[in-house]
């Protein structure tokens, strides 16, 4: 009795103030992490409209550069017209002064002449007109390419600006993941911190004890501290041993802030050989590592902050195939982690 109330003792002395800043961690990354979700959420959404309205804007400019194609092409067609037509009007001008030069010549009496001279008039006249057409149409085929080729201009500044605001966007999830990974490198540098101070706490109340080991960030407990060979029931000696690491998890719950996502995980292992009574060594390491969070949560732990998991003989410390590797590997594992 003098020992044990000499190591609560030690306990009051050696953890004050954690409580408060380990509450204030926990609140502070959920609150984060809830920012990232949504904020991902909004620019996912956005960036998706993006996606498709650049197709949209792509598939108008493909539409208007091959009609510009085509406009280019009628207007080539056009204007080779057009050359010919005037080369056929400077022909049939030439032609028409030379007869009306014969005409003059040859006085009245050359009717032969004037009638030659009249039909060369009227296609002179309907080569003009011809012309005239070729040219209003080259016009408006003109107007059209011009108009095609503004709105082509706005579609391109419409795809850059669109393409510049996706960039942008790409930009702001990339910067807020950055800082997100920061913060949340800062949470589990902390937490590593008060899983430490946990274990030396640990260390101290159960001293240097051949059935309890630390193994990398676990404290690794033999199962016949806790529970008879084959069983899953809690042995008195098994609970007061329970009560120590209960009240050492009771105070770093106070000390840890709330914002930190952290759990206590009881990890309970069984040895290979199969169970007499029939149940698998699934359901042994499960009931026991559940029976240990049973008792906890009965000397007040949260329930929130334990987690059970039985693993069987899946994960043996010692493969070797003597009792002492059997019993290395028949244990309870408690782990300070992150939820």
């Amino acid at each position: 009795m003098a020992l044990a109330r000499a190591r609560r003792d030690a306990g009051m002395n050696y953890w004050p103030g954690f409580v408060d800043a380990l509450a204030t961690l926990v609140l502070g990354i959920i609150f984060l992490l809830s920012v990232f979700v949504v904020v991902q959420f909004y620019l996912t959404q956005e960036v998706t409209g993006k996606d498709t309205a650049l197709s949209r804007l792509n598939a108008q400019i493909m539409q208007l550069t091959e009609l510009l194609s085509m406009e280019k092409t009628g207007k080539i067609s056009l204007e080779e017209q057009l050359a010919q037509v005037r080369a056929t009007l400077t022909i049939t001008e030439g032609e028409r002064d030379r007869f009306r030069g014969l005409y003059e010549g040859i006085g009245s009496g050359a009717s032969d002449a004037k009638t030659k001279a009249a039909e060369l008039s009227t296609q002179l006249d309907a080569e003009k007109k011809l012309n005239m057409r070729t040219l209003a149409q080259l016009e408006v085929l003109n107007q059209q390419i011009a108009a095609l080729r503004r709105q082509l201009s706005i579609l391109e500044s419409a795809l850059e600006a669109a393409e510049k605001k996706e960039k942008d966007a790409q930009s702001r999830i990339s910067d807020l993941g950055q800082r997100l990974n920061v913060a949340l490198a800062q949470r589990v540098q902390e937490l590593s911190r008060y899983r430490s101070d946990f274990f030396g706490r640990l260390r101290a109340i159960l001293g240097n004890r051949p059935d309890i080991r630390i193994v990398g960030d676990r404290f690794v407990f033999q199962s016949e501290l806790f529970f008879d060979v084959g069983q899953a029931v809690l042995k008195p000696e098994g609970r007061t041993e329970l009560d120590q690491v209960a009240a050492a998890l009771l105070e770093i719950e106070r000390q840890i802030p709330g914002d930190i996502a952290w759990v206590m995980r009881v990890d309970g292992h069984t040895d290979v050989r199969p169970i007499a009574s029939g149940r698998t060594n699934w359901d042994l390491s499960a009931a026991r590592a559940i029976a240990v969070v049973q008792y906890l949560i009965s000397r007040g732990v949260s329930p929130q902050r334990l987690v059970a998991a039985g693993f069987g003989e899946f994960q043996p410390i010692d493969t070797d195939r003597t009792e002492e590797a059997f019993a290395r590997n028949r244990r309870i594992e408690l782990k300070l982690t992150e939820r």
